[in-house]
This record gives C-alpha cells, sequence and structure tokens, in this order.
C-alpha cells in the first residue's frame, strides 16, 4: 500500500468514528428541534466553517496549476447535495423519537441506527450492476447475511420492526449514491477543489432542508438554544470535518473500498449509543450485528 493510500485509509477510518457517535448527537438533536432544523443549521453551520479555509487556502495556491472547471465543481456539488438532503433527512427522521411519536411510530436507536446506514457498503457494489458492473458470489452472500442481521437487529420480542428503522434503510440507498458520486468526482481534484467541493455539497443541502424545514416545522430560539451542543457537533464535526475528509480521502480510494472503512461507522454508532445513552444491545442484537459486520466484509471479498 503506497502512502496516499494508507493516508486515505486513516483519513477514512476518522471519518467513520466522527460519523458513528455523530448518531448521539443526532438522536439528542431530535429532543429539541426538527430532523430539517436539524440537518438546515447544521449543514449551513459546516459551509461556513469552511469558508475561511477555501479562502486562505486558495491565495496560498500555485497559480500555475489549473484548479477544476467552477461549472463541473457547482454541477457537482449540488449533485452531491442532493444526495446528502435525500440521506440526510430520511436518516434524521428515522431517529425522531418525539416527532414520529406524535403518529404513534417508533423511533430508531443510534445503534441500530448505526449499523443499518452501514448497508450502504453493500449496495455500493450492488448499484454497480446497473453501471455494467459484475457482482461475484461474494456480494450476494454478503447482502443475505446483512439482511439476517438486520432482522436480528431490528426486529423485536414482537416480530415487529420501528418504522424509524425502515427509513434509516431508506437513507443508505442515498448514501451508497453519494459515496458512488464523490469517487466519481473527486479523483483528480487537489485539496482546495475537494474542500470547495464540500463546501457546495452543504450549502445546497442546507437551502433545501431549511426550506423544508420552514415549511413543514416549527422553528424556536429555545429549540435551538437547547439542541445547540448536538447541531454544533453534527455541523463542525459530522458536517464540516468528517464530510471533507471523506471528499479529500476518496481521492486516492476506490469507492467500494472506501464504503468498507466508512461502514464501520455503525460500531462506533452501537459504542456511542451503549456508553452515553445508555441503550441496550441483546445478545440477539449483537449476533445480528456481528452478522451484517461480517456481510459487509464479505461483499468486499470479490470485485
Amino acid at each position: 500500500m503506497n502512502s496516499r493510500a494508507f493516508r486515505a485509509d486513516i483519513l477514512l477510518f476518522i471519518t467513520a468514528a466522527i460519523w458513528g457517535f455523530a448518531f448521539v448527537a443526532q438522536r439528542v438533536g431530535m429532543d429539541h428541534v426538527g430532523p430539517l432544523t436539524f440537518n438546515g443549521v447544521r449543514f449551513a453551520l459546516g459551509a461556513l466553517a469552511l469558508v475561511p479555509l477555501v479562502v486562505r487556502m486558495e491565495k496560498g495556491r500555485d497559480k500555475s496549476k489549473p484548479g477544476v472547471d467552477k461549472d463541473r465543481l457547482m454541477k457537482g456539488g449540488v449533485l452531491l447535495g442532493l444526495a446528502l438532503f435525500a440521506g440526510a433527512t430520511l436518516q434524521q427522521m428515522g431517529l425522531a423519537g418525539p416527532q414520529l411519536a406524535e403518529f404513534g411510530l417508533e423511533a430508531s436507536t443510534a445503534g441500530k441506527a448505526g449499523f443499518i446506514t452501514g448497508l450502504y457498503v453493500v449496495f455500493v457494489p450492488i448499484f454497480g450492476l446497473f453501471l455494467a458492473q459484475k457482482t461475484g458470489w461474494a456480494t450476494w452472500l454478503g447482502c443475505a447475511l446483512a439482511v439476517i442481521g438486520m432482522y436480528l437487529l431490528s426486529f423485536t420480542a414482537e416480530l415487529s420492526i420501528a418504522f424509524g428503522d425502515l427509513l434509516v434503510l431508506v437513507s443508505a440507498l442515498f448514501w451508497a449514491g453519494h459515496v458512488l458520486l464523490i469517487g466519481k468526482l473527486s479523483p483528480g481534484m487537489d485539496a482546495v477543489d475537494a474542500i470547495k467541493l464540500s463546501t457546495v455539497q452543504f450549502a445546497a443541502c442546507a437551502v433545501l432542508s431549511l426550506i423544508g424545514a420552514v415549511m413543514t416545522e416549527e422553528i424556536t430560539l429555545v429549540g435551538l438554544i437547547g439542541g445547540a451542543p448536538a447541531i454544533a457537533y453534527g455541523g463542525l464535526m459530522s458536517v464540516g470535518v468528517a464530510y471533507t475528509l471523506q471528499v479529500i480521502a476518496q481521492r486516492d480510494s476506490q469507492p467500494a473500498h472506501a464504503a468498507i472503512i466508512l461502514s464501520l461507522e455503525a460500531v462506533f454508532g452501537a459504542i456511542g449509543g451503549c456508553v452515553i445513552l445508555g441503550e441496550v444491545l441483546t445478545v440477539k442484537a449483537m449476533i445480528g450485528c456481528g452478522l451484517m459486520l461480517a456481510g459487509m466484509v464479505l461483499s468486499q471479498l470479490e470485485p
């Protein structure tokens, strides 16, 4: 493994850790604000946090090396922002306990959401079928293990699955698309353009989320203040730092390889849910987690 690939793996691992613990922040934030408000504010915060960095890096940039075409940056950033908006909104709604309870629906837990979201590592190679990419036996077996694992993790003794779990599962489809899009757009970019791409996608996601929040949710100062710590972590760390590290790292990493490392967010999500929120994983749930993780790993054994 060359040094650039090793650095990419380290950055992806850090990203997974930040995202995993972000599930806790997302669940806590739902006690104070709606899902669209939470996402709108945190992505706006993430975009604003990158602006000074972009300005500073642009000043020190080697002018003899032309950057990526601005049109490509804008179009690519907006596409990523759309995928980000869909994935983040569905995921956040799946964790919105108070809001779902109003309709008699059950939210996902931080630990379960982390593992279910991690299924995008299986969806990435499956999407390859539509791109004329060959899918081997290991991928299909990995999918089967992951589905069985999700059943053990998500279903209760009454054989019911939380509505929030289904929302998080659908969000995983958009996360898979997001990973593939970054794998298509980021190679060949320098660090400045990679951060610019991140800024555009965050801004696009923030605008869409805030429009939805204004139309469907009640936004109060009390709620924003109460959810400030969770929003700050979600905006500065999960968005500003982690998503940017993902874009930078995927310049030197194939989407399928990046996905398997990023899927470790599920492990950190479960750890965070247990340690910080006091969520409990039963023996059956832990076996389910193990099968899902095995399915994720197995799906990468064949190209």
